[in-house]
Order: structure tokens, then C-alpha cells, then sequence
């Protein structure tokens, strides 16, 4: 078997997030495949588009939602261009999963702090989705979501589910002069805004992911809440290409993080060097 080889996928649908981000519904065209096909929270695929190349995209969708993967992208190079101009049937090449997964079997009783940043709700909505489907095995559970601007929420369906739900608190944040005048949510930068709403750190994990600058001025925020680093879990995936470990772009010190993350909690990022 060629570990090069992307399996082919089929779009069965589209739903655009915000006018420069996109979510596909993919569904093998393979029934063999689709069969065997499995993963957990966390975890990450190689999609590619024939003449234009592969990327690297989170699998945004739960693993106790079967027959189908998600992934979200915002249009920002080739191959993200090309995935915006696909539509229903057209075909797409996969490969994964790789890299590994959030271990929810710690966080069994727990309570869950939620941390994402505009794109970056795409991972952390695959793990917030398998814990909702598993409600009955996780405390209670509070999510933070920013923005540059109200038109860059993605998502916006499912948060107003979310902020719906019992025993689930929900903290909508954009940038300052992102807001709208009839915007409800709250006006500030996710670090900001984490300090003023101050969650809990009693017996709770925390997720968090968004751009670099944002999880770099949050760990600092979590701590001094009291959270542990060994308790708090991010996923790093802006350097990883070839998912296998074989390329070495996304290598840091003595970790791939194509194999040995992307997720690592706070503690193992003290670990690694500062370039990361």
C-alpha cells in the first residue's frame, strides 16, 4: 500500500461559514473504506485537489457522527482556493488520520473549558461535539469563542445551539471595532475577555486553539486562573505538510509534530523550544 495515496472522497455538501471560509461534508466514495474509516478528536488529514496539491486540515467533524468527515478552511493559498471553487460531487483525495488525539478518557467527570480563536474553532468543535454526544460523562462545560469581527464567527448556527443547551456556558467575544450595532456578544480579545469572565479551574481541563499570538497570551491567563499545564491541551498544525513524519518540516527539537501532537498540553510545550 502506498502511504502516498489519497483515497478518494466525494463533496455531498457545502456550507459557507463566512465569505472567505468554507465547511465540506466528505463521504468516501469507497463503501469499503468508508467501512473501515475511524478516528478520534484531534486527529488530522492530508486533502488534496488533482493539479494543485495537498494541505494539511483538521477533521472538523465528531467521531460519534459516522458516514461522513467535515473540514473547514478559510481561502488563503492554492490548494484553499481550489477546495473553494469544488461544489456538491466533485471528488477530493484524503489521507489520514494522523498525529494524535485529545485524551478524553482523563477528562471523563471533569468539567470542560472550551478556547478558540476565528479558524480555530474547527478542531476544538470536533472535541466539543464528542463530548456533547457523551454528555453523560463530562461535568459541566463552558466554551469561549473570538473573532476579529461578527462576520468572522464561523459556526454561527451551532453556537446559538450551544448557547441553548443546559449545564453549558457560552462566552461570544470579537476583536474591539469588529463588533455590530446589533451585536450582543462581548467586545474584547479572547486573553481579555478569559481574565474578566475567570472560569473556574476546579477540577477542569481546558482546550484551546487559534492563531499563535492568541494561545501564547492565553496559556499565561489559564495558569494564573489556576489551571495546571499538565491540565490544559492545545493542538499545533501550522508547520506540519507531509503528516508522516518524513518531510521534517514540521520538526521542532526532538518532536515531529505531525507524530507526536498535534496535541500536546501545556507542560510538553514548555518542553520544546521557543521557535515553536
Amino acid at each position: 500500500m502506498n502511504i502516498y495515496q489519497p483515497t478518494l472522497m466525494r463533496i455531498e455538501s457545502v456550507c459557507d461559514e463566512t465569505p472567505d471560509t468554507r465547511t465540506l461534508r466528505l463521504v468516501f466514495k469507497d463503501p469499503a473504506m468508508a467501512e473501515r474509516f475511524s478516528f478520534k478528536a484531534g486527529q488530522f488529514g492530508e486533502y488534496s485537489v488533482l493539479g494543485h496539491g495537498e494541505s494539511t486540515l483538521c477533521i472538523a467533524s465528531s467521531p460519534t457522527r459516522t458516514g461522513y468527515i467535515e473540514c473547514t478552511f478559510k481561502k488563503v493559498g492554492k490548494l484553499t482556493s481550489a477546495l473553494h471553487q469544488l461544489g456538491p460531487d466533485d471528488l477530493i483525495g484524503f489521507r489520514g488520520p494522523y498525529g494524535n488525539h485529545f485524551p478524553l478518557d482523563k477528562m471523563h467527570g471533569a468539567n470542560l473549558l472550551f478556547i478558540a480563536g476565528g479558524i480555530g474553532l474547527a478542531p476544538v468543535r470536533c472535541v466539543i461535539w464528542n463530548v456533547l454526544d457523551q454528555r453523560d460523562r463530562f461535568g459541566n462545560i463552558s466554551i469561549l469563542y473570538g473573532a476579529r469581527s461578527v462576520s468572522d464567527l464561523v459556526y454561527k448556527k451551532e453556537l446559538a445551539q450551544w448557547a441553548g443547551m443546559p449545564h453549558l456556558r457560552l462566552w461570544q467575544t470579537v476583536d474591539p471595532g469588529g463588533e455590530t450595532a446589533d451585536w450582543t456578544g462581548l467586545v474584547g480579545f479572547v486573553p481579555t475577555v478569559l481574565q474578566q469572565v475567570a472560569p473556574s479551574s476546579d477540577d477542569t481541563f481546558a482546550v484551546i486553539c487559534g492563531p499563535p499570538i492568541m494561545i501564547r497570551f492565553t496559556l499565561p491567563v489559564l495558569q494564573s486562573l489556576g489551571f495546571p499545564p499538565e491540565r490544559i491541551y492545545t493542538t499545533l498544525e501550522n508547520r506540519m505538510k507531509c503528516g508522516l513524519g518524513k518531510c521534517g518540516r514540521c520538526n521542532i527539537g526532538s518532536v515531529y509534530v505531525c507524530k507526536d501532537g498535534p496535541v500536546f498540553n501545556a507542560a510538553q510545550l514548555q518542553d520544546l523550544p521557543p521557535d515553536m
